[in-house]
């Protein structure tokens, strides 16, 4: 999921506005995401950045031996300050893709997820993805969820900045459907009510962390302690304290 390409435009202004973080040395790793993401990435108790991928990054630097800043960007400027060398890492939900991969380099594989439909509680019409044509749909712009309902005949696509925007939509009645991460769709439709999932998971998706296409030696340490923290467990862990209890 997530978009791709940003413009110069934006960049400069992100810079203006929030600043570039301090370069890092070879033992802080700095690296952006999006908080705006639950259960991967999103801003808990005192505004702290928690979630899933928080964990798992700072367990990766445990094993990989550096310290890690996290910097809360809009996933657009995210994209731009790692293309730029602003931030040496992004771990953010990310879905590995072809396109995606010409511009960085991704991790190996950390999550398995999929796109699906989430649609009001009242709603009594929409049973999968086979009945989105010509309706009203709400995805996060430039992800995955919006390649994928782009698919659907005849629909109205609407795109929002984050996918909050787009639930919020969904909540008013602006839009008949929204499609995006079985994971996030599942923790926010628990957490706030008045949302359901429907039909079968659309896609079949990895997650990875992005990096710049020259950062090799990064990347090693990464998987490295990746492959660690599959073995010894870590990762069940992390997905039942932050993934399997938020659709509980």
């Amino acid at each position: 999921m997530r978009p791709l390409r940003v413009t110069c435009s934006v960049l400069l202004c992100l810079i203006v506005a929030c600043g570039t973080p301090e370069a890092s040395s070879d033992r802080v790793v700095v690296v952006a995401t999006d908080a705006t993401y639950q259960p991967f990435e999103y801003l808990g108790d005192g505004r702290v950045i928690v979630g899933y991928d928080i964990d798992l990054f700072r367990a990766i630097g445990e094993r990989a031996g550096f310290a890690v800043e996290f910097v809360n960007q809009p996933f657009v400027g995210a994209l731009a300050g790692l293309e730029t060398g602003a931030y040496q890492a992004m771990i953010s939900a990310m879905t590995i893709t072809e396109e995606r991969a010409e511009t960085f380099l991704f991790s190996d594989p950390y999550y398995d997820a999929g796109q699906v439909v989430a649609i009001r509680d009242e709603t009594d019409d929409i049973a999968s993805f086979a009945d989105l044509p010509g309706r009203k749909i709400g995805v996060q712009r430039g992800t995955t969820g919006s390649m994928k309902a782009k698919e659907a005949p005849g629909a109205e696509l609407t795109e929002y900045d984050t996918i909050d925007l787009a639930f919020m939509a969904l909540g008013n009645g602006t839009v008949d459907a929204v499609i995006n991460d079985e994971p996030t769709s599942r923790s926010i439709a628990a957490a706030r009510g008045g949302f359901r999932l429907v039909g079968e998971t659309l896609t079949e998706e990895q997650y990875g962390i992005a990096m710049r296409r020259d950062a090799h030696e990064l990347a090693a340490k990464i998987n490295a302690a990746l492959a660690e923290l599959r073995a010894d467990g870590t990762l069940d862990r992390l997905r039942a304290r932050w993934i399997d209890a938020a659709g509980e």
